[in-house]
């Protein structure tokens, strides 16, 4: 996408929006030690322009005019989907598995109410499945995690979801295993306390708080590979191969293949379709490239080339047009 067009959307939408009185829009992330919470804040932080502050033409904000995002800690995929789905959050990140079930009823939303309304922003970037164990703990596969105290993410979390599917491609289920049920800061402290053995997590890396439990105990990332992965990948389209680089937490000196799935930005469909276009806009405008790229390394993958990449359930109406008027759908 040509920036100078991006730019030329941004600044049609100042000059339509100038009048326009403060709004409010929430994004729902997950807890502040994973990978949403921050991405959140950068985002927020680059659609706002609160009402009195300069034009973006003038080297103010360059966010929808009028704005002001703010990024909510939450529990994660499924909280935020049945959070934007009851009217509380304006939108929320999702990892594109729990989107597509919860929009079409089907996989872990088979027999629940769909979420029919849900509808995308923008792909986002891919969140790897991060199986982090202690050196101590001598697991070095999904298979040796019978036995051991194992935390599979809190309820509500797309991570949850994600570590029953892997558990189950290797033959296991929660009876299997010592299950808790942590935020990964927390499960990492009962790490550091020797009173947890493994735990996963699903989110872009590096992750805040596996990355600090690295640099003070010896830790294991696990592969997720095999014919195992093979058949997660061949049930589940979301799913891909995915590679962590060696060095990219401390004493993890190999690269280490695992799985991912895309992290997708959702709202309702009840949105208002000049706000939802503005704020596309915002998103892919030239500062807020500048504020992805210095602001976190998963930002740096978040591009308007991949945004709709694994998409699997509408666009909301104004991304949709944004998109289109960009030449990115045709």
């Amino acid at each position: 996408m040509r920036a100078a067009t991006v730019g030329a959307a941004m600044l049609a939408v100042g000059s339509a929006a100038t009048a326009q009185e403060p709004q409010f829009f929430r994004i729902g992330t997950g807890g502040t030690a994973g990978t949403y919470y921050p991405i959140g804040g950068l985002i927020a932080n680059a659609i706002s322009a609160p009402p009195g502050s300069r034009a973006c033409d003038e080297g103010g904000s360059c966010g929808y005019p009028g704005l002001i995002a703010s990024a909510l800690s939450a529990n994660g995929s499924v909280a935020n989907i049945n959070a934007i789905a009851g009217g509380t959050l304006e939108s929320g990140f999702s990892q594109s598995d729990v989107a597509t079930w919860a929009q079409t009823g089907t996989g872990i939303w088979e027999g629940r109410e769909p979420v029919e309304k849900l509808r995308a922003i923008a792909n986002l970037y891919p969140e790897t499945i991060h199986l982090v164990a202690s050196a101590s703990s001598g697991i070095e596969s999904v298979s040796d995690l019978k036995g051991k105290k194992v935390s599979l993410d809190e309820p509500g979390s797309g991570t949850l979801v994600d570590a029953r599917i892997i558990l189950g491609a290797y033959g296991l289920t929660e009876d299997d295993i010592d299950a808790a049920f942590l935020k990964p800061d927390q499960a990492a402290d009962r790490m550091r306390d020797g009173a947890m053995d493994a735990f996963f997590f699903v989110g872009g890396f590096p992750a805040g708080a596996i990355a600090e439990l690295a640099s003070q105990e010896a830790i294991t990332l696990v592969p997720i590979t095999g014919a195992e992965a093979e058949a997660v990948t061949g049930d589940y389209t979301f799913f891909a191969e995915n590679t962590v680089p060696g060095g990219t937490y401390e004493g993890v000196d190999g690269d280490v293949t695992t799985l991912s799935v895309g992290a997708q930005w959702v709202t309702s469909a009840d949105q208002p379709e000049d706000l939802i276009y503005g704020i596309t806009a915002a998103l892919w405008n030239d500062s807020t490239r500048k504020l992805l790229d210095s602001g976190h390394q998963k930002g740096k993958v978040i591009t308007a080339d991949t945004a709709l990449d694994g998409v699997g359930i509408p666009l909301h109406p104004g991304a949709e047009k944004f998109y289109r008027e960009q030449g990115l759908i045709d």
